[in-house]
């Protein structure tokens, strides 16, 4: 959390110019190196249209959280709003995502994703996206995981009209995920009075301020859990866009005869081996047929041997790169390659029969293995002789066979409990 105070403090502060000095101050502090300029201007422009809506609605004394971090993760929601439920007289709080956008439409006829003119990629709808942060604090902040009642999101698009974002209602609203736009301020400080009491929050915030931390259960011990059911992680932001941009080429792919390379990116702790399971979870309840391959014995290893501690089938699952050397050309709907950074030039060692030393390149056998080849990895990692993972030549090997190639960055961590 960058700034705390009450609604009526951080309005003056803001309208003084100071709160947005502070922040940067902050900023600098806690993360060792300067905001964008881009950051900086939504702070300026996207604080006042709350605040502005606090004041209308008599909700100054209400604790106003800014720039509040999720606990053991990168990601930060714009607002937290801290005070007392009106009808209930216990604590409530609301988490608000702040939207300068002026219009947003679905992406491809997937209303979970957006497409906005200051972006170059799909983002998530922001519905669904205070959603995944009201999900994620219930998950992990001790005050609010015995009174998820306790907590909504909405997002507050302060620029864009009714019929700019019209598309972006298509996603289900509920408690943890609502939308307003401009065109209904009203009805978005209705809103706030029917969440928000008009007295001090600041008890409320100390209260979630103070609430202990404790991670979901750990990415291994429940690795043959996560297979069935997706659920066990909350998926946010990039990690999202990524999840539902492989289901949509999923999607295509069994309508048509569509094939189509995804790359994800990220450093250590971005969730890359949390997004293959999500998938897996999921893809295997639809009837999908997808097998994860590493290129590490150590990873593979562990995954079956925890994944598959209950049923020895499940280490079935989990294979290396060099397995797919003779498989059928699209025999399955879904490869998923977890650390293709460790992708070697060919499968072929010494112990490879004659009849099977082709010389095709192994990432050339990964993709044609699928209808939906998907690439986890980390550009960043050292990578040892013989191994050949990057973007870009991930990105030339789909060109070469005229297959579109989507590539989404994870820029935030997702720390699994170490």
């Amino acid at each position: 959390m960058l700034f705390r105070d009450s609604a009526s403090a951080v309005a003056a502060e803001s309208l003084a110019g100071s709160l947005f000095v502070r922040l940067i101050d902050q900023f600098v502090h806690k993360h060792g190196h300067k905001p964008s300029p881009s950051e900086v201007r939504s702070w300026e422009r996207s604080i006042p249209a709350l605040t502005n809506a606090l004041l209308d609605a008599g909700l100054g004394m209400v604790e106003v959280l800014l720039e509040y971090s999720l606990p053991l993760n990168s990601k930060r929601a714009d607002v937290v709003l801290a005070g007392v439920h009106p009808s209930t007289g216990e604590p409530s709080f609301v988490v608000v995502e702040l939207k300068q956008w002026s219009s947003a439409l679905p992406e491809d006829g997937e209303p979970l994703l957006c497409r906005v003119d200051a972006y170059t990629r799909p983002v998530l709808n922001p519905i669904e996206q205070v959603r995944g942060y009201c999900n994620y604090l219930i998950a992990f902040n001790g005050a609010l995981a015995a009174h998820p009642e306790r907590l909504s999101g909405v997002a507050f698009l302060h620029n864009a009209t009714e019929f700019g974002v019209q598309g972006l209602y298509e996603v289900p609203q509920d408690e943890r995920g609502r939308l307003f736009t401009t065109e209904r301020r009203g009805e978005f400080v209705q809103y706030l009075r029917s969440k928000l009491k008009p007295v001090s929050g600041a008890e409320a915030a100390d209260q979630l301020l103070a609430g202990k931390v404790a991670p979901s259960k750990q990415l291994m011990t429940v690795a043959a859990e996560e297979v069935r059911e997706r659920e066990q992680f909350v998926l946010l932001d990039e990690q999202r866009v990524a999840y539902e941009l492989v289901l949509r080429a999923v999607r295509q792919a069994q309508r048509s005869d569509h094939k189509e390379v995804v790359v994800i990116t990220g450093g250590p702790g971005t969730g890359k081996s949390v997004i293959a399971l999500s998938l897996l979870g999921d893809l295997y309840r639809r009837g999908v047929t997808a097998l994860h391959a590493t290129g590490s014995s150590s990873f593979t290893t562990t995954m079956r041997r925890v994944a598959g501690a209950r049923r020895r089938e499940v280490q079935e699952l989990f294979k290396y790169f060099n397995s797919f050397m003779s498989a059928e050309r699209n025999g399955l709907d879904v490869l998923i390659c977890d650390e293709a950074h460790r992708i070697r030039e060919t499968s072929a060692n010494r112990y490879t029969r004659a009849a099977q030393r082709t010389g095709k390149p192994q990432i050339e056998e990964l993709i044609d293995a699928a209808r939906v080849p998907v690439f986890l990895l980390d550009e960043h990692q050292v990578v040892r002789p013989g191994e050949m993972g990057t973007v870009a030549q991930i990105r030339a090997a789909a060109a070469v066979k005229g297959l579109g190639c989507q590539v989404v960055e994870l820029d935030s961590q997702f720390r699994c409990g170490g």
